[in-house]
């Protein structure tokens, strides 16, 4: 049986694209004789600039991109690939660009499949989430995400699993944002202030030094989004209730942090909390409330939630079928290696996808 040939175009060669590509030469031959799959990257971009490669970027890629890199524009791409007769195309966001994502159903309508770490076009206003899938059905194509929720784990698959096969899911609950679980993890189960957890999460590069997107739950509110949506429901954004933990009174005229009010505040909400329980932020679906939420909740350092530790995620299904007993996705802190893999998962899933439809038409 003759290889198949996957030619992904790559959307940001930072961290996470530099590694995807790294991992993906390095695995070449594994592929190859476990899978039958030929993966090349013809075309690799940073924001503003992509290197063209007909055949594929090889080894010295890096070298290649600083000398030949030219400024792209979405149609050049388009065009690049047409010209070329490019089959089996994969565009992989590995950007968190809102530009990008405006350019999907383009792609899309033009023989490009998506995979993307990109969390904002799951996240778009109702009626451009379902202009996508009805650009995916029209044109049969396939768009996965799993490592926009997490790092690969399959929590949508889950998910999308339990919901197609008819199981009633009554409730999503977890701990989404990696960074504020390593805050608040800390935070409950040191002596530490807070203030000086948010430094050290800082250092280690989990928090940007101005702290203020890191602590508005945003990130939470926009993994419960996606994944309520995975089930159906139709919610925007704004319908997700974002009780912030970080208010007026923590915060000076400038906007900047006030360390004693915050350590104060948050020394008192932890004394008083019930007996053998800790701090955690926490998402929220409640499917019969019909509610979406993210807050700090009070959890018993016996449950799930309550026992995770560092950099953690978990994600908790509720079910008809299970009753009051979760189905339990727990993560390990993200990194780019582990978030690279699970994009070669999602691609994966692509490309056996494009075999099983070149089967058929044999």
């Amino acid at each position: 049986m003759s290889k198949l040939k996957i030619n992904i175009i790559l959307f940001g060669i930072g961290n996470i694209g530099s590694t995807l590509i790294n991992q993906i030469i390095e695995s070449q031959e594994f592929f190859l004789q476990s899978k039958n799959i030929d993966f090349h990257f013809p075309i690799i971009t940073n924001s503003t600039v992509a290197f063209f490669e007909k055949e594929g970027i090889g080894y010295s890629w890096e070298t290649n991109f600083l000398e030949m890199a030219v400024p792209f524009k979405v149609q050049d791409i388009i065009g690049f690939a047409k010209e070329n007769e490019f089959e089996n195309l994969i565009a992989v966001d590995a950007t968190a660009s809102d530009e990008l994502i405006g350019h999907y159903n383009t792609l899309i309508q033009n023989g490009f499949n998506i995979v993307a770490v990109n969390k904002k076009a799951n996240t778009l206003p109702i009626d451009l989430y379902k202009e996508i899938r009805e650009n995916l059905k029209r044109y049969d194509k396939e768009f996965l995400y799993e490592t926009s929720v997490d790092t690969g784990f399959p929590v949508l698959q889950t998910l999308r699993d339990l919901y197609y096969s008819g199981e009633k899911i009554t409730k999503i609950r977890g701990v989404f944002s990696d960074n504020l679980s390593y805050v608040f993890n800390r935070f409950s189960a040191e002596e530490d202030s807070f203030s000086s957890v948010l430094k050290d999460a800082s250092l280690l590069g989990l928090m940007r030094s101005t702290f203020k997107e890191d602590l508005s739950g945003n990130d939470s509110a926009r993994k419960l989004l996606i994944l309520t949506r995975e089930i159906g429901k139709d919610f925007d954004l704004a319908d997700v209730h974002i009780k912030p933990f970080i208010t007026e009174e923590h915060l000076q005229k400038n906007g900047v942090l006030n360390k004693e009010a915050l350590d104060r505040s948050f020394k008192i909400t932890k004394i008083t909390q019930s007996e053998n329980h800790v701090l955690r932020y926490v998402g929220e679906f409640d499917v019969e409330k019909n509610t979406l939420e993210v807050k700090l909740v009070s959890e018993p350092v016996s449950s799930a939630i309550g026992q995770l530790k560092g950099s953690d995620t978990i994600f908790e299904i509720y079910t008809k079928s299970y009753a009051n007993v979760p189905i339990v996705i727990k993560s390990a802190s993200a990194c780019k290696q582990a978030i690279s893999r699970g994009i070669i998962s999602d691609i994966l899933k692509v490309a056996e996808k494009i075999k099983n439809k070149e089967a058929v038409l044999l």
